[in-house]
């Protein structure tokens, strides 16, 4: 008997979605890099509606709002039904992740510890808000993306699904792609460059084509820590830049502002 080949165990990662608007959801999540960890089984998103635990004709999942005030607040009992049907279907507990304005802001070091996780559920808020009740009694972290106000927590998730899988082994096509991008090293990426070699608008840096993989390294080190000390100077501030990036950065400013 001819033995079986071998496979390799493929990482993932399990995200549940509370949501109102879950077709449109996984529809836009199916494409790029989370489509095809979506394709390859390394990522899987499964939605569930409030609506579909509502016991009214309308099916109604928000209410006006106690004391008075514009707009609408989601309803505890239908938050709490969807909760569970999540939590009973799950193998692996999981935290409830609220995405909220209130919430600690995802960074690239947060993702990279979430993406440690075997499964999260993440819970998009709509309307004026989420009665506080479920805050308190179902809550175990909330989550933002900015500073800044969303229709909904949709938008938010994907977000977080975004960033978290990209992280999984495998999911890139090369395992560096990811150690590489911005914010990996708490500084910004460096300028990238393809074909044509020399245009109207500028060409190539010659230290990019000369074949010295250490030279070209140095020169990206170089220009990671420009771009944030350029752009994003709050980052650079965080930083305790070791010898050789200090007199990397100062040979970069001194160029600069020759």
């Amino acid at each position: 008997m001819r033995d079986q080949p071998f496979q390799t165990l493929i990482p993932t990662m399990r995200f549940d979605v509370i949501t109102l608007f879950p077709e449109e959801f996984l529809r836009t999540l199916n494409f790029g890099v989370v489509g095809r960890a979506l394709a390859r089984g390394q990522v899987q998103v499964e939605c569930v509606n409030p609506r579909d635990f509502t016991t009214d004709a309308y099916r109604r999942v928000d209410e006006r709002v106690y004391g008075g005030g514009p707009g609408m607040v989601m309803l505890l009992d239908p938050l709490k039904l969807a909760l569970a049907h999540v939590r009973a279907r799950t193998e692996v507990p999981a935290k409830l992740t609220l995405l909220s304005p209130q919430g600690a802001t995802l960074t690239q070091a947060h993702a990279r510890d979430l993406s440690l996780r075997p499964s999260m559920i993440l819970l998009c808020g709509r309307y004026e808000g989420i009665d506080q009740r479920f805050i308190d009694g179902y809550v175990d972290e909330e989550l933002s993306i900015g500073d800044y106000v969303l229709s909904g927590g949709e938008l938010g998730a994907m977000v977080v699904i975004d960033a978290l899988a990209r992280l999984l082994p495998g999911v890139l096509n090369k395992s560096e792609s990811a150690e590489q991008d911005s914010f990996s090293d708490g500084l910004l990426d460096c300028p990238h460059y393809t074909r044509p070699e020399k245009s109207a608008d500028g060409d190539v840096p010659e230290i990019l084509k000369c074949g010295n993989h250490a030279a070209i390294a140095r020169w990206r080190r170089m220009q990671s820590l420009g771009a944030t000390w350029q752009k994003r100077p709050d980052l650079l501030a965080q930083l305790t830049l070791s010898k050789s990036d200090a007199k990397l950065l100062a040979e970069f400013q001194m160029s600069f502002k020759a």
